[in-house]
């Protein structure tokens, strides 16, 4: 269990992609992300491994959830600096958290 501090300390924010590309160096299939945070948190880089769903393409001015506050990751030759989340499907493959309505870029989950 953790408290409820602990959840406030996790910095859930809806960002939009505006860059998808292949990430072949990836042990699972993956792609390399650039999301934009807005004004405040600006542009990060995030893997995601939603092949299975989404074609790169598909995933340009798609909103989504992110932890923006973990410290950066290695991933092979790449850094994500935030987590992008997804729920697995039936299949285990992700499925990636959105919103159904736009919402400002940047904005805190509470």
């Amino acid at each position: 269990m953790i408290t409820y501090q602990d959840f406030e300390n996790i910095d859930i924010r809806v960002g939009k992609i505006i860059k998808a590309e292949d990430f072949p160096e990836a042990k699972k299939p993956a792609y390399k992300l650039e999301i934009d945070f807005g004004s405040e948190i600006g542009i990060k880089k995030s893997s995601a491994q939603i092949t299975k769903h989404y074609k790169k393409s598909d995933l340009i001015g798609k909103q989504i959830i992110a932890v923006v506050n973990f410290s950066p990751k290695q991933i092979g030759p790449f850094i994500s600096e935030v987590l992008t989340l997804g729920l697995a499907d039936a299949a285990g493959d992700v499925v990636l958290l959105t919103l159904e309505k736009e919402i400002p870029l940047g904005n805190k989950m509470f």
